[in-house]
């Protein structure tokens, strides 16, 4: 049987599972939010994050995050409409429910720096604009320059990044990665 974060079974029934330590867990999952925290995500998100992340089937449903993390409905909606838009968790419908259910991917890094390359895309744009409007030769204009460079040799690190990932990943995990 498979437990998640709360010691629940990977079913439907949210039974309790057995095996797990559930204070190392909340520890674990209060350890990596503070990590996330001080890199920048928001406290709830990371919290979130950090409890779809170690429970075993990768998914949870509102109801079971609050009382995972004791916090409100109010507070999961709010954490996972953001984790969304970062492309972090998707919302899944529970077949014959009005339940959802939040899943973490198994390439939930990867999908989020993919999604990090498009604004970076978006950001090269508005500083080649920026170096036209204020001239090349101008102080402002050079220091755009060199913002734009850095933005460009980043955006195709990531690239190369992500093709030598992909190949390291089918070679340790023989391509995509299952939730068990």
């Amino acid at each position: 049987m498979t437990t998640d974060a709360a010691g629940r079974d990977g079913g439907r029934d949210g039974g309790r599972g057995q095996g797990r330590d559930r204070e190392a867990v909340s520890k674990f999952v209060e350890s990596f939010a503070a990590q996330l925290v001080e890199a920048g995500m928001q406290r709830m998100p990371a919290r979130i994050f950090a409890a779809l992340l170690s429970s075993d089937s990768g998914t949870l449903t509102s109801a079971e995050l609050g009382e995972l993390l004791q916090v409100s409905p109010a507070a999961v909606s709010g954490g996972v409409r953001y984790l969304a838009q970062q492309h972090m968790v998707a919302r899944e419908r529970e077949p014959g429910s009005r339940r959802e259910r939040y899943r973490v991917h198994s390439n939930q890094w990867y999908e989020a720096l993919t999604n990090r390359e498009a604004v970076i895309k978006r950001w090269e744009g508005a500083l080649r604009e920026g170096v036209t409007s204020l001239g090349p030769d101008t102080p402002a204009g050079r220091r755009m320059a060199e913002t734009l460079a850095f933005f460009e040799f980043v955006d195709g690190e990531i690239a190369q990044m992500m093709e030598r990932w992909r190949a390291r990943r089918e070679e340790l995990f023989g391509g995509e990665s299952r939730q068990e």
